[in-house]
């Protein structure tokens, strides 16, 4: 058996278009004043089938599409993706279609619109529940448009998650805890709640860089939001199955669990990665970046750069890492297939002995304190 069927198989489709570029957003987004979304809607299905061709017989578990804001894309281009999706591969029963939406491009009727194209679940970037701090991350919305859009939402799809980002500029535990509790309040079934990141290439990168960022939490105080975090959900019953993610059992995001399960996804659009088993090796693609040179690639015939196989080392150290972000943990048994051989005895008893591990039949999980320091601990797994 192919190893990607312990994960399944999902379709990524990434809209690399936005209103405005956040100074935090290492993504490749992309802002510009016209879009002709029939020249989208050709390449999209251009790039659907080319890569149908290589995987016949496959079963599709998701399909999310991503950016970006893929709001700013018509209930039409999204409607015409999924029916090629459709074309090539049959859809589970249970299929997941998401889509990322900004409170400041939701209007009622486009909702309604996704809805109808086959959309069933939202991911909205509401990022904080504060207007200052939602003007200091760069967001064009304000917490009552969030609010709003919110609402329009959940009257469109049964299943709508949000993101918040936490760790800010001058955000002390107290005011986190309040925003937190604040949130669950909305929630219906799912949150995906990130700490604040410095990446480079970006402006809060650049401005960091020059000592110009101020008020960022100290690395203990960010630990401290971390673990209140998880306290605070689990007694509102969406607990931690992620590292960032919480839900009630029964509403995970089954196309992320893809990723971490260490499945099969196809990456369609500009800078989209993907990981596919082809004659029964694994690889992995990635798109050219720049929207304009990807539409000419597609246009060529070849929408992607070459795949990169994957060698037996990089699987099993993608797969350890996705897995231990999960609250369900690695699956041991299928690590030593991957591997060829088990993980180390003294470094699995030394990390149990720490309280940073545990093992639960079969499966090696991090626990609370071991997932607020998971790099230090994949650290140890993955060295001799």
């Amino acid at each position: 058996m192919d190893d990607w069927r312990n994960g399944g198989f999902g379709l990524y489709v990434h809209w690399p278009f936005c209103q405005a570029k956040c100074p935090y957003c290492d993504f490749n987004s992309h802002v510009v004043s016209r879009i002709d979304q029939s020249v989208w809607v050709k390449a999209y299905r251009t790039e659907l089938r080319r890569i149908g061709d290589m995987l016949p017989d496959r079963l599709l578990n998701s399909i999310f599409f991503g950016g970006g804001t893929p709001s700013l894309m018509h209930p039409d281009t999204v409607a015409a993706v999924i029916e090629t999706a459709r074309d090539i591969w049959p859809f589970a029963n249970d299929i997941e279609i998401s889509l990322e939406a900004n409170p400041g491009s939701v209007e009622a009727g486009r909702f309604a619109g996704y809805r109808d194209a086959g959309v069933n679940r939202i991911s909205m970037g509401i990022q904080a529940l504060n207007d200052e701090d939602l003007r200091r991350l760069g967001r064009i919305h304000s917490v009552s448009e969030a609010r709003t859009a919110f609402d329009v939402a959940r009257a469109c799809f049964d299943r709508v998650s949000f993101d918040l980002i936490y760790a800010r500029q001058g955000q002390t535990l107290e005011a986190w805890n309040h925003e937190l509790s604040d949130a669950l309040s909305m929630a219906i079934d799912h949150l995906s709640l990130y700490q604040l990141t410095i990446e480079d290439g970006t402006a809060f990168g650049d401005r960091y860089a020059r000592g110009k960022l101020r008020d960022l939490p100290t690395d203990d105080n960010a630990a401290d939001m971390y673990l209140a975090t998880q306290d605070i959900c689990d007694r509102h019953g969406l607990p931690g199955y992620e590292i960032s993610n919480h839900a009630r059992p029964g509403a995970e995001s089954r196309h992320n669990q893809i990723y971490w399960r260490y499945g099969d996804y196809v990456g369609i659009g500009p800078g989209a990665h993907g990981r596919l088993t082809l004659n029964g090796k694994r690889h992995s693609t990635e798109a050219l970046r720049a929207p304009g040179a990807w539409l000419e690639s597609v246009e060529k015939g070849q929408g992607t750069l070459p795949f990169l196989a994957l060698s037996q080392e990089d699987q099993v150290v993608e797969h350890m890492m996705m897995g231990m972000r999960l609250h369900e943990g690695l699956d041991m048994d299928r690590h030593m297939l991957l591997s060829g051989q088990s993980l180390s005895d003294s470094k699995l008893s030394m990390l149990q002995d720490l309280g940073m591990v545990e093992r639960v039949g079969s499966r090696l999980r991090a626990t609370a304190n071991g997932r607020a320091v998971l790099n230090s601990v994949l650290r140890e797994l993955l060295t001799d």
